[in-house]
């Protein structure tokens, strides 16, 4: 019988870490680097989940996404970085 958690898992993970770097992206754009403050909040709580759920595969998703939020933090700072260099755009104030 072929298993497949692996892939399901793994195909989670690739949409978990495409989804949470346009988060990044776009969070910094309109939030400005105060946005990493919701990548601490959903780490914490996707970890928290992941703790308590009993089937292995949704805990997996759900540590996957807590700790790629974790990781967020400091995408959303680089990201600061990325945009006064140039490689990104930088929100223009409305007057």
């Amino acid at each position: 019988m072929v298993e497949f958690s692996g892939i399901i898992v793994g195909a989670a993970l690739l949409i978990i870490i495409s989804v949470l770097r346009w988060a990044c992206i776009k969070g910094e754009y309109y939030f400005t680097k105060k946005f990493w403050i919701v990548f601490l909040i959903t780490g914490i709580a996707g970890i928290a989940v992941s703790a308590v759920v009993e089937n292995i595969i949704v805990s997996s998703i759900f540590s996957i996404f807590g700790f790629v939020s974790l990781w967020g933090i400091g995408e959303t700072i680089m990201q600061e970085k990325r945009v006064k260099k140039g490689w990104f755009p930088k929100r223009q104030k409305k007057v």
